[in-house]
């Protein structure tokens, strides 16, 4: 798994691009990326921040088999936490990036006093219950420990699956933004909060585990076959997108691309390449 950095908004943003790129280890130079993006000029690259999977190879999949007949260049930065890209894309040293969904936008803007907004949502990831010693969630018993991711939008989501699934009971109306604090009956378990990114890496030390669905593919899990319990996709809010700085959406690159991430070239390739671990969510609206 790759080492996950995490900076604060006051990082210097082109530090934190750095940063970024030395974590997923490309040779790119920052101050390149920053001479492209932000700039709108449609004879430029568009240059997008991306998890690795299954945000980049999203990406790639366009760039590689769309981009050049629709008239668009497009430049793929991988970034393996949840905070870079956001900051990247604030600074202007990245003009667009795909990797989140809009409960940790919306916390992630509030924190960091950062403007960025959806433009398309492209698809969901289901959050599952993982586990390398146990069968069934019904062999989850008291006594035994459980990792949950440490963000504040993905841990809540965490809990409520827990809860769904009988694990735990929480404070009525907590929602996804459910926190430790508001289990009011553990059952006996005990939990372990990581940074989202690392949570596969402790599945040996845990009796179970919440895991996004992106780090699970990228530890080889996947989601459709190998989870315990997978959230449900009827209704759900956690739909990733493209995303822009405020003020950047009508950019002809960004138009563009999100056409080509909804065309039914790039569903296909979803339904094929991750057979229900990764769902398209054309035609949802972001808000």
């Amino acid at each position: 798994m790759r080492k996950n950095i995490k900076l604060t908004a006051g990082i210097a943003a082109t530090a934190a691009l750095a940063l970024g790129l030395s974590a997923c280890g490309t040779s790119s130079d920052p101050s390149s990326t920053k001479d492209t993006a932000g700039s709108g000029d449609t004879s430029k690259p568009l240059v997008v921040a991306a998890s690795p999977t299954p945000h980049a190879d999203i990406l790639n999949f366009v760039k590689e088999n769309l981009a050049e007949k629709a008239g668009l260049k497009l430049e793929v930065k991988e970034f393996t936490d949840y905070v870079l890209p956001n900051t990247a894309t604030q600074s202007g040293q990245v003009d667009a990036n795909f990797f989140q969904h809009k409960p940790y936008l919306d916390d992630f803007n509030q924190k960091n006093k950062t403007t960025i907004v959806p433009v398309v949502n492209v698809h969901l990831e289901p959050l599952g219950l993982y586990s390398k010693s146990l069968k069934s969630v019904k062999d989850i018993k008291a006594g035994q420990t459980i990792a949950v991711p440490n963000d504040t939008t993905n841990g809540g989501r965490a809990l409520q699956l827990l809860a769904e699934n009988g694990l735990i009971t929480l404070k009525p109306g907590v929602g996804t933004n459910a926190k430790l604090s508001d289990i009011t009956d553990k059952k006996g378990l005990e939990f372990k909060e990581l940074e989202a990114a690392t949570v596969p890496r402790a599945l040996n030390d845990v009796d179970a585990a919440v895991i996004n669905g992106n780090y699970a593919i990228e530890a080889k899990l996947s989601p459709a076959n190998d989870a315990l319990v997978l959230e449900k996709s009827e209704g759900n809010p956690y739909a990733n997108f493209l995303a822009v700085k405020e003020g950047n959406e009508k950019d002809a690159r960004v138009q563009k691309l999100a056409e080509l991430l909804n065309s039914p070239e790039v569903k296909k390739y979803i339904e094929d390449t991750y057979k229900g671990s990764v769902i398209p969510a054309f035609g949802a609206v972001a808000k």
